[in-house]
């Protein structure tokens, strides 16, 4: 039997933390650094090797109930110029069928295409609970066959409703303590031949299961969260080694989450889907075929848990005193418990790992760079790092004395925590302790973006002795997504600056992305779309866009409204529902998922709900234009941020209005709507007219006021009439020089404002617009003390200190600095453009990127009056390389002239830049440098 351990509540902490060890280390781990390789290892042609199975986005899906997934796959190989012409999957049941070459569920035989991505099974129809074992061979340029690669395993489950063979279950009566936590468990019985076991698990709000004391995976705040009377999304996990033949028992603990905001401290908002409640299916097979199912019912038990207060904005408070030892365990006694009642559910459809974003999980863990006594018993620790994180806690005192930690990122002019940033209120974690001996304390429902957190230790009577803290720590959590890009140049404000970025992002990927990590922690959707490639070029989001996605379809009216913030958990007034900016993202997410993966399933699920947006729009347009949202938020005005000061909310409502309309025509045309396509770009081309008349000022070259955004806006969409590109960019450029380099535009427009001067050829503009310090921007704020990015550019202490969605730097860094882009022509990094752009004096940058194809690399080198270019493309891709302005003279590769070099598909000379078009592998380009 294993050992025994505690109820799920109070298991203690040192196995689980190595778990979340180990997820930490795969998460964050970032691609291998750049070599100085110089030259290809051989000249000559390999076979091609398939690698890095993925279904649905995900390595070895258990619980995928997506009847037609999408398999995906990367190739490797030796030499240059490596193309997949053909491809072969097979599936089976199990992995001895596979290796034998007799494959029960899929046969393609071989398939003519250079694919890789978003191709569907189509083999028997699966069932529920079923495991498809998979494999892929393909076919090089030369007609030569790969072996097979190694197989990947995704397990079905549960693809009909009929086959939850369980209920919801809660409390038999309302719970007299609304903000706290539930617990159910059942005793069970395992037969000693058992061959195989999975649950499949929601538990709303968040939820934490346990089998005999070992808790089941290491997922946090699951399960992820979504619009719960349209979506429910359930875990599944393979708990063989959790059970053991004979009794055996499993519970769950259940808190709020976003599911229930009842309030109590501080809350943005509150509200309710209804009561604590969980459904779950254990099913179990054995050696001999038989398969039994025991799922929630009203055999079931059920008691108050030892969290006294659940609030996904105010806080845990866990009472080790309530804790019922042995609980999770066999032979615990649950009589007084009382039986579980069976409740009607929340009505959302329950969806699986198909639908759900990468799971929450610990990802490293802060020591505290300081610790300052503030008073008798309040200790005030810095963890030196502003993240979204809970603390672990190590103490031991009487029973009834508490540990009450108050997180906040800023610290008051006394030294105590300031709350200003994080919306004031109180919000903290209490810990009262059992009095066991030396007990620890890892929160289970609440985290809280902070780099302070106040400490203040309670005695268990007036008087009596306070409890001894040994340790705390910052444990932060966030997505467990893993990394997909690296970047460095030789100038070190703009490293420090993607880690000010990168802590950002990090802290606000959660099961949504949130604005920030504590006073909101809501999905606001601008950010989806703005800083969507700034997002891709350091983290691998596909899943996350996704599940996403479905909470914005499922968020939008019917009238086609697609609110600010997915999912809609409160109704927000005036602009902050309805900002063509905001709900854009319904559009223009699938669209940027299509560009950088090649897949076009979510233009596919989603399209008619995209046409009813546009439709929205168009009602609420007159004469073309659209007049209502909230613009270019927290632009830089002469008032305090907030609402568009300098540019026309109704410019960049109608240039968004612009931009969905032409997606949609583009995405029609893409799935075969040919009738639609027209229809679409007819009225494109009605609001382009519109925008010109109603905004341009074709004597100057500016639009509305001529501010940087209403510039930026009108180049990089397209908006400005042919011919007067130049003109435009002038009055952006000028601007931008008038204000001493200074930059005005916001959360909207500040993506623009780079897009248009990088694609102008003006990277010179924004480098000197970031590399300084004694203005609001990046700089100012790391000069300020901010260890995340700020909400507002001049790190305002009242606005939040962990904010990305002024991030839009980051693809700046690796699209333009470095070079590394997609090509529009060829989705999914089928064709790559390589277009670094030196500016400023900078003398080296380097990127690395892992694609749906495999690794693209640029690294650019400028010494001794040379320039060095290191270009690497994964087989099936091609890139077109073009040379910065300033590189002259013959082009080398590896020493060589590059004309007729193995994989250079060709040179082209224009307007004084060279391209050279080349197919995979690694090259060194080298010219002058002038």
């Amino acid at each position: 039997m294993p050992n025994k351990r505690t109820c799920p509540a109070r298991r203690f902490a040192g196995a689980f933390i190595l778990l979340l060890a180990a997820a930490a280390a795969a998460a964050v781990a970032r691609p291998p650094r750049l070599d100085d390789r110089t030259a290809p290892r051989t000249e000559k042609n390999a076979a091609l090797r398939p690698v890095g199975l993925l279904c649905r986005g995900a390595l070895d899906p258990l619980g995928l109930d997506d009847a037609a997934p999408a398999l995906s796959w990367k190739l490797q190989g030796e030499g240059r110029g490596l193309r997949q012409t053909a491809y072969r999957i097979q599936a089976a049941t199990t992995r001895a069928l596979l290796n034998a070459g007799r494959p029960d569920l899929w046969d393609g035989g071989r398939i003519a295409s250079d694919e890789q991505a978003g191709v569907a099974y189509a083999g028997r129809p699966l069932r529920s609970f079923e495991r498809a074992y998979w494999r892929i061979r393909a076919w090089d340029q030369d007609g030569r066959e790969s072996p097979w690669s190694e197989a990947a395993v995704w397990t079905t489950g549960v693809l009909r409703s009929e086959d939850w063979r369980a209920f919801w279950i809660g409390a038999p009566s309302e719970d007299s303590e609304p903000a706290a936590t539930r617990l159910l468990r059942r005793k069970i019985q395992v037969r000693a031949d058992l061959q195989r076991a999975e649950i499949y698990i929601c538990g709303l709000g968040f939820y934490e299961a346990v089998l005999n004391g070992r808790r089941i995976g290491e997922d946090l705040f699951s399960p992820g969260w979504t619009k719960y009377d349209k979506t429910c999304l359930y875990d599944a996990y393979d708990v063989t080694a959790l059970l053991d033949p004979g009794p055996n028992a499993v519970s769950i603990l259940l808190g709020n989450g976003f599911y229930n905001v009842s309030g109590g401290r501080y809350t943005k908002f509150k509200g309710t889907f209804g009561p604590l409640q969980a459904i779950a299916l254990l099913r179990l097979e054995y050696k001999d075929g038989r398969v039994e199912f025991i799922g929630t019912d009203g055999s079931w038990r059920t008691a108050p848990g030892p969290i006294t207060f659940s609030c996904v904005y105010g806080g845990e408070d866990f009472d080790a005193r309530r804790i019922e030892r042995g609980c999770d365990e066999p032979d615990f006694d649950d009589a007084a418990w009382a039986a579980a009642a069976i409740l009607p559910g929340p009505g959302g459809v329950l969806r699986g790992s198909a639908a759900a974003a990468p799971p929450i999980r610990a990802i490293e863990t802060l020591a505290p760079a300081a610790v300052k006594p503030l008073r008798s018993g309040i200790d005030v620790y810095d963890l030196g790092q502003n993240a979204s994180l809970m603390p672990r806690l190590l103490v031991s005192g009487p029973a009834g004395s508490s540990v009450r930690m108050t997180p906040a990122e800023l610290p008051a002019a006394d030294g105590s925590v300031d709350r200003r940033s994080v919306g004031g209120g109180e919000a903290y974690w209490q810990y009262t302790l059992a009095g066991t001996g030396v007990e620890t304390y890892l929160p289970k429902f609440f985290y809280h973006g902070a780099r302070y957190l106040q400490v203040e230790r309670r005695p268990a009577a007036p008087g009596g002795p306070l409890p001894e803290v040994f340790s705390l720590e910052g444990v932060v959590v966030h997505s467990s997504a893993a990394s997909a890009g690296e970047f460095a140049c030789s100038f070190d404000l703009f490293n420090r600056i993607r880690t000010l970025v990168r802590w950002a992002q990090r802290s606000n990927m959660m099961s949504v992305l949130t604005d920030c990590p504590h006073r909101e922690k809501l999905g606001w959707l601008e950010q989806y779309h703005l800083n969507g490639p700034s997002l891709r070029y350091e983290w691998d989001l596909a899943r996350l866009f996704a599940k996403t996605m479905t909470d914005m379809a499922d968020s939008q009216l019917p009238d086609g409204l697609v609110p600010d913030i997915a999912p809609e958990y409160t109704v927000f007034q005036r602009g902050f529902r309805d900002s063509p900016e905001w709900g854009s993202a319904f559009v223009i997410v699938p669209w940027q998922q299509y560009e950088w993966t090649g897949e076009t399933g979510l233009l596919r699920r989603h399209y008619d709900g995209m046409k009813r947006y546009a439709d929205y729009l168009a009602s609420k347009a007159a004469a073309g234009i659209v007049s209502h949202g909230l613009g270019d938020w927290y632009d830089i005005g002469p008032k305090p941020p907030g609402e568009a000061q300098l540019t026309p909310k109704a410019l960049t409502a109608t240039a968004f209005f612009y931009q969905d309309t032409l997606i949609l025509a583009k995405t029609a045309s893409l799935l075969g709507r040919a009738d639609e396509a027209t229809v679409f770009s007819v009225r494109a081309d009605a609001i382009k007219a519109a925008f010109n008349a109603a905004f341009f000022n074709p004597d100057s070259g500016a639009y509305a006021g001529g501010s940087q955004t209403s510039q930026a806006l009108a180049l990089v969409m397209g908006l400005v009439p042919s011919g007067r590109e130049a003109a435009v960019l002038e009055v952006l450029v000028r601007d931008v020089r008038a204000r001493g380099d200074a930059l005005t535009a916001g959360d909207v427009g500040f993506r623009y404002l780079l897009r248009a001067l990088a694609d102008g050829g003006r990277s010179d503009v924004v480098f000197d617009m970031n590399s300084r310090s004694d203005k609001p921007g990046y700089g100012f704020q790391l000069a300020a003390g901010a260890t995340s990015l700020t909400e507002a550019w001049n790190a305002d202490p009242g606005s939040s200190h962990n904010h990305f969605m002024l991030g839009h730097i980051i693809e700046w860094f690796y699209r333009d600095l470095a070079g590394i882009g997609p090509d529009p022509d060829g989705p999914g990094f089928k064709s790559i453009l390589i277009r670094p752009q030196p500016v400023g004096g900078l003398t080296w940058a380097k990127a690395g990127l892992e694609t749906v194809r495999g690794r693209v690399e640029s690294e650019w080198h400028v010494q001794g009056g040379r320039f060095r270019l290191t270009v690497a493309v994964p087989p099936n891709a091609s890139a077109a390389v073009e040379l910065p302005e300033r590189a002259a003279g013959a082009v080398l590769e590896s020493g060589l002239p590059a004309a007729g070099r193995p994989g250079i598909l060709g040179l082209d000379a224009k307007n004084g830049r060279t391209t050279v078009r080349v197919g995979s592998g690694r090259y060194v380009f080298e010219t002058g440098w002038k």
